[in-house]
Parts: C-alpha cells; sequence; structure tokens
C-alpha cells in the first residue's frame, strides 16, 4: 500500500485489522495529518489511541474507503462527499466561503439577526424585526422535564427532555406544512432556550432576542453588547452548514414525515457525539491548557504527540481558512480580557498556521468566546444546538417536499454465511 511501509506488531488491531499510523494515513489520503482530526471530528474516519499511548491509528479499510471516496485516487485529498450528494438549496460552500441562499454569511453579521438568519433559511424572506417567543404551555413542560433531570446533566441533555416535553403539548405537531413547520419552530427555539436553567440573577425581557435570552443561560458573567453580538454572531455563523452529521440525521427523520419535534430531536442525539457537538469543549480545553501553562506552542505539540492532532484546527471542507472562525474571532476580540486569554488565542492561532500550515475553525472560535465569557467548556455545544436547530428545520422543510423514505442505504453483508 502506497504510504503504507512495513507494519509492526503496533499497527494491527486488537481484531487483527490493519491499522496506520498518522503519518501513513496522512500520506494515504494526501493531506496533512492535522486534517486527519477533521475527518474524524465529522465522522468520516475512525481513530484509536496506539497500544503504547502515544499517537493514533486508523483503521486502514477506513482509509481507503475514504480515499476511494475522494475521486482522486491514492493521491487524492479524500474529502468523504458522497458519490449521490443532497441537493439543497441552502448553503453553499466554495472555495473558503458560506453563503445562506446566495448571500455571503457574514452579510447578516453586519445587518441581521439569528432569528432573521432563521427565517432567511426557512423561506428565503429578509425579516429584520424577527422575534420567536416561546408558548407558555410547551415553556412550562420543557422547564418541569428538563428540572427532574439529575444536577450533572448537561444543557444538551435538558435541551433533549425540553423537546420531547414540549412536543406533547402540541396537539398540531404533526402540521408538516411549511407555514405550520416555521410557525412551530419559531416557538419551540424560544421555549427550548428559555426552559434552561439561568445561571446569573435576574429576570427574562419580554420578546427578547434569542441571544439575550440564552446568554444568562452559558455564564455568570455581564454580557455588555459586545457580549451579545458576539453570541448572537455565533448563532448566526453555526445555523448551518451543508449536511453534517446531524443535518443528515435530521432529514432521514423528516423523509419519514417525522414532525419538527422528532426532527431537532433527532438532530440533537447525533449532534451529542464527541466528536460532532464536543468538538468545542475540546478546543476550550486546549485553550485553557494554554492559558494555564503559559506555553502555547508547547500545548500545541503535546495535542500531537498525544492525539495525532489539534482540536479546533483544520477542517476539510475548507482549504486555507474557516470563514466562521474568522468573522467569529473578530467578534471576540473587543471582549473583556482580564485574564489575558485573547492574546493565547492569538498566539495558538499563530502557532498552529506558521508550524502545522493550518487555521482554526469554528470550534476554536466558540471555544475562544466561552473561555472569555467565562462559560463552561460545554456551553459551546449549546450554543451549536441552539443554531443547528434552525438549520434542520431548513432541511426538513426542503425533505417535506422530497419522495418519502429516500434515505435507505442497501447493506453489504458480511458476516457467516447461513448453511
Amino acid at each position: 500500500m502506497a504510504g503504507a511501509g512495513r507494519r509492526s506488531e503496533s499497527d494491527d488491531g486488537d481484531d487483527g485489522e490493519p491499522m496506520l499510523t498518522t503519518q501513513q494515513a496522512a500520506a494515504r489520503l494526501g493531506v496533512k495529518p492535522e486534517t486527519l482530526y477533521a475527518y474524524v471530528s465529522r465522522g468520516l474516519l475512525d481513530r484509536v489511541r496506539a497500544p503504547d499511548g502515544k499517537g493514533s491509528r486508523y483503521p486502514a479499510a477506513g482509509v481507503e474507503a475514504l480515499a476511494a471516496r475522494g475521486g482522486r485516487g491514492a493521491g487524492g485529498r479524500g474529502t468523504g462527499v458522497a458519490a449521490e450528494p443532497i441537493r439543497t438549496g441552502l448553503t453553499l460552500i466554495e472555495g473558503d466561503r458560506l453563503c445562506y441562499r446566495g448571500r455571503d454569511v457574514t452579510d447578516f453579521l453586519a445587518a441581521g439577526s439569528f432569528e432573521t438568519v432563521a427565517e432567511w433559511l426557512w423561506s428565503g424572506r429578509h425579516v429584520p424585526a424577527a422575534r420567536f417567543t416561546a408558548a407558555a404551555t410547551a415553556l412550562a413542560a420543557a422547564r418541569a422535564a428538563a428540572e427532574v433531570l439529575p444536577a450533572r446533566a448537561r444543557a444538551v441533555d435538558r435541551l433533549q427532555a425540553g423537546v420531547i416535553a414540549a412536543a406533547v403539548t402540541d396537539p398540531l405537531r404533526f402540521d408538516i406544512q411549511p407555514a405550520g413547520v416555521i410557525a412551530t419552530t419559531r416557538t419551540l427555539i424560544a421555549t427550548m432556550v428559555a426552559a434552561l436553567p439561568r445561571l446569573a440573577e435576574g429576570e427574562d425581557r419580554q420578546d427578547a432576542p434569542i441571544a439575550e435570552l440564552l446568554w444568562p443561560r452559558l455564564t455568570r458573567q455581564a454580557p455588555g453588547a459586545d457580549g451579545l453580538r458576539a453570541l448572537d454572531g455565533a448563532l448566526i455563523l453555526l445555523a448551518d452548514h451543508d449536511v453534517a452529521p446531524s443535518t443528515y440525521a435530521a432529514r432521514i427523520a423528516a423523509s419519514t414525515r417525522a414532525h419538527p419535534y422528532a426532527v431537532v430531536t433527532a438532530g440533537l442525539a447525533v449532534l451529542d457525539g464527541p466528536m460532532h457537538g464536543g468538538a468545542g469543549a475540546l478546543a476550550h480545553r486546549l485553550i485553557a491548557d494554554a492559558v494555564a501553562g503559559g506555553d502555547p506552542l508547547g500545548v500545541l505539540a503535546e495535542r500531537l504527540r498525544g492525539e495525532g492532532g489539534v482540536p479546533g484546527f483544520g477542517h476539510s471542507l475548507y482549504r486555507t481558512a474557516d470563514p466562521r472562525a474568522e468573522a467569529l474571532l473578530r467578534l471576540v476580540e473587543p471582549l473583556p480580557d482580564p485574564g489575558g486569554g485573547w492574546t493565547v488565542v492569538r498566539a495558538l492561532v499563530d502557532a498552529a498556521r506558521e508550524r502545522l500550515g493550518t487555521f482554526p475553525n469554528s470550534d476554536f472560535a466558540l471555544a475562544a468566546l466561552a473561555y472569555q465569557s467565562r462559560m463552561a467548556a460545554d456551553a459551546t455545544e449549546t450554543v451549536v444546538a441552539v443554531a443547528r436547530s434552525a438549520g434542520w428545520i431548513a432541511h426538513a422543510l426542503e425533505e417535506y417536499q422530497a419522495p418519502v423514505v429516500r434515505h435507505r442505504p442497501r447493506g453489504l453483508y458480511v458476516g457467516e454465511r447461513p448453511a
């Protein structure tokens, strides 16, 4: 196998499956070692810890399959894009640019809000004064469901419980006509957020924007105008991103004509994976360790040695820059910085670019926002869950107009044959 070299006993998994080192897998796919982490985070490639605890190993069969899907042979970049992509009019990723329905996502940062972006994704209509309001009955049920969970429950656990409880209160949840779905989702997103317990004292302002409603549920620190602008920007930038794993799950649910609450539940279930929604927490830990140790370059080296990649850097869909990360980091920069975290953030970005040839992705930028705002590491997953709920429903609206149950892959049986 090209680039594989001679294997040692440590190159085989516990079941005897051939394994590749980070360098071997990267050579086979024609990418940098850091890019492998992005493939793993998107669920395109499996990874296991090496027997000696240092570095990672990748199943050779999985690397080969990924290389084949890349369509460029042994030296291809291996993007993992399916041969028959899902046709969508929602998100365009072209070069290093991200667009929602033909508009550059950064346009919404200058003139718009998360609610405006949600309406744009759902209907293609520009609604500058859009506001989402929770339904009283659904909110009471969602709060009750979230409150009975153990204290150790994460915010995303409470979101999942709240969505299920809210669904039960809605007798019209099976209405999947566009107008009904959009009306349902406006109240659902507000209900999801308002059902989370507040960390900061105070009362919710009537008809508050989603960013303002969410902030005190993520941190005790007062937001200020810059903080709310940064959080709203994060929600805008993360509302949709092609057919990510959680989005695909949402589309599959919609293809069976599951109602909007079930669509969001499906998305939340897949987002819960540590290599999807949980990726921001890993980047948050990277920043925290770099601040605590005062040695950003040393922390990068430790991650490379221990994990074979650096969380929060590189992305399989972008070549030189993640536009979401660049835009969000610009919004984070003006935030108060009493602990010197921003200096470390910039040092990590510079070191990764100069020494590793890679760039920060949205997970890193969101982790920077969380760290600077004194949010817990898992707050990053909460932000993604709220933001992506708008995108999941946009994809569901497309799927409701497509043939029923069209996502039905056929399994290839490789087990024991019957006598």
